[in-house]
């Protein structure tokens, strides 16, 4: 049964507290998805196999599976704001540990601790957002927050590309670049991504133990209810199969991120500081951006129709990608990111859609199966070793045709709403 929340207090609302969660949307989304173009870096710098630097983004994503539930638990026992300050407090030292150590073994610690804080973050900033706007302005400001976690993703590899090509250069350079510069090994210049990061996270740090944050007092689909009710939905058939398909879904997204730049610079001797990172980034640009066509078609057509076009269409733009000349690959993979951005929406609005209670609980185990970015990477890696990165990343087409099935066995209780319904 649905619990009733009184509308949140006018003093709870906070235009203040607003900028601070779409702050913390861009930072989750700069941490999250700037393993794409560090990768490369990463095999080249500690002479790694690809199934080894697979295990960074393993190290980052598995923090989803152990924090996600209990992070939601952990709000409701004392407070958001308490949440988010350990939370960037441990992406802090994380963010710190490795430009200070820089070896193979500090950044999978300093990756798993930074996904920490990004878990625990994400279970934070949606209520947060609701009671600092208010109910009537959720939607809209929800639809802002994830263009500026989109923002974040676009960002993050072009800082990542001008910080490698413009440290340790001859030509005048501004006081934080050269300060930057003494602070990083010359070997190793993409490791001062993480000392942008650190200052950037120790910033919002301050702004948010300055910002006074209310008690969020949760809806029944924010809660996270307790373990039992975890346990009574893991019985249900339809829970797994869509614990499965965010699982795989997130493989998907993340495999081709993370593997994007590696790929182009083994088949196609594209450069991965330049050219491979550009691709990055309008992939997660080119995500951002298709949610307005998204939210439009959404408008058309039924769900499970749009999510068999999209995932039929992402099939075939991604045989282009594997298999097709430098040119078509370099569209190709940005491309993905348009049919990517519709997968995710539906597949959990129809998860949620086909339960008529624990909307909360469902949600927390949605999210947790976010774990699937830290499988499929690695394994994708373990394949490359054996057989080829092109061979590994055939991985994908299963996460591909699981979700184009969802379209056909899917059976929501409440469907979206289309101008002709």
């Amino acid at each position: 049964m649905t619990t009733a929340v009184p509308p949140v207090p006018h003093e709870n609302r906070s235009r203040k507290l607003v900028g601070l969660v779409f702050l913390l949307f861009f930072l989750i989304s700069l941490l999250t998805n700037i393993m794409g173009p560090l990768i490369p870096e990463v095999i080249r710098s500690f002479r790694l196999s690809l199934g080894a630097a697979g295990l960074l983004p393993f190290a980052f994503f598995l923090s989803y599976g152990l924090v996600s539930i209990p992070a939601g638990m952990l709000v409701e026992r004392t407070s958001a704001k308490k949440v988010l300050l350990w939370a960037l407090a441990l992406q802090a030292v994380g963010s710190l540990l490795f430009p200070s150590y820089p070896l193979y073994i500090s950044a999978l610690a300093s990756f798993f601790l930074i996904g920490i804080g990004a878990a625990a973050l994400q279970v934070v900033v949606n209520p947060l957002l609701r009671v600092a706007g208010g109910e009537e302005h959720f939607a809209f400001n929800s639809a802002l927050a994830q263009f500026v976690f989109g923002a974040g993703s676009f960002l993050g590899p072009l800082l990542y590309s001008y910080l490698v090509l413009n440290l340790g250069r001859e030509s005048p350079a501004p006081p934080w670049l050269r300060a930057l510069d003494a602070l990083t090994p010359r070997a190793l210049p993409w490791v001062s991504v993480f000392w942008v990061f650190a200052v950037a996270i120790v910033a919002v740090l301050a702004v948010t133990a300055a910002v006074r944050v209310p008690r969020i007092v949760q809806t029944e689909e924010e809660s996270a209810g307790s373990w039992d009710s975890h346990l009574r939905l893991f019985r249900m058939p339809v829970v797994w199969l869509y614990f499965i398909t965010i699982f795989l879904y997130v493989g998907l997204e993340q495999g081709l991120a993370n593997w994007m730049s590696q790929f182009l610079f083994t088949y196609h001797n594209v450069d991965p500081r330049t050219t491979g990172a550009l691709a990055v980034s309008w992939f997660w640009g080119t995500m951002t951006l298709a949610c307005l066509v998204g939210m439009v078609l959404l408008r058309l057509f039924d769900g499970r129709r749009l999510l068999i076009g999209v995932s039929a269409a992402a099939i075939v733009t991604f045989t282009i990608a594997v298999a097709g000349p430098a040119r078509a690959s370099l569209i190709a993979f940005p491309a993905m990111g348009i049919f990517l951005s519709l997968m995710w929406p539906i597949a959990f609005s129809l998860g949620l859609n086909s339960l008529s209670h624990s909307h909360g609980v469902f949600a927390g185990i949605l999210c947790s199966a976010i774990v699937g970015g830290a499988i499929l990477p690695p394994l994708i890696g373990q394949l490359g070793d054996h057989f080829g990165l092109r061979a590994g990343m055939l991985l994908l087409y299963i996460s591909m045709g699981w979700i184009f099935g969802v379209g056909f066995w899917a059976k929501p209780l409440v469907n979206n709403a289309t101008i002709r319904s």
